[in-house]
């Protein structure tokens, strides 16, 4: 069997628009704009994402946050005007300028990252492949692909889970130093 390893406390670390499943399962799903996450099992986490901005950020977040998650299935409609998938797949193969936060090669009407640092970025890049199952609804065919990810499941990715939490002051996502939560408890 596959190492696991244990996702952040309290995964998912970021309020969303999904189902939990089994927290040690490799995959992810992303429905895009479709809703049919009710139907699949044996995935982490799945849910409609419909945004190439704050919804990709949400969905990075909680990804980064469990290291055993190394599969996202990207599923279900294109998101018209947002390209939500495109800009996934952009994010992954390309990153996101340092700079403009703008993910690069994405074609979607607004395809910025603003709150996931870069560190993050490159743990999603490094953490998982993606599954391009872009325009399939057909729920038979996304959970013959959650099984085969199961299947190859390669174990936890061997780091820890990157926290990132909503910084209410700031109205913004920022990841959360452990050294920096330590103390809090202490």
């Amino acid at each position: 069997m596959a190492d696991k390893k244990a996702p952040a406390d309290g995964w998912p670390v970021i309020s969303g628009d999904y189902i939990v499943g089994d927290p040690e399962s490799p995959v992810a799903v992303t429905t895009l704009a479709s809703h049919i996450e009710a139907e699949l099992s044996g995935a982490a986490i799945a849910g409609p994402c419909k945004t190439e901005n704050l919804g990709i950020e949400k969905v990075v977040a909680n990804i980064i946050s469990n290291p055993n998650i190394r599969f996202l299935i990207l599923a279900g409609a294109e998101v018209q005007g947002h390209i939500t998938g495109q800009s996934f797949k952009a994010l992954h193969e390309n990153g996101a300028d340092p700079d403009k936060k703008k993910i690069i090669g994405a074609t979607g009407a607004i395809p910025f990252v603003e709150n996931v640092p870069l560190e993050g970025v490159e743990r999603f890049q490094q953490q998982l492949e993606i599954v391009d199952l872009i325009d399939t609804e057909d729920v038979g065919a996304i959970q013959s692909k959650i099984n085969e990810c199961v299947e190859k499941d390669p174990g936890a990715l061997e780091a820890d889970p990157i926290v990132m939490e909503v910084d209410e002051k700031e109205q913004k996502m920022k990841i959360v130093d452990k050294k920096d939560k330590a103390s809090e408890e202490a």
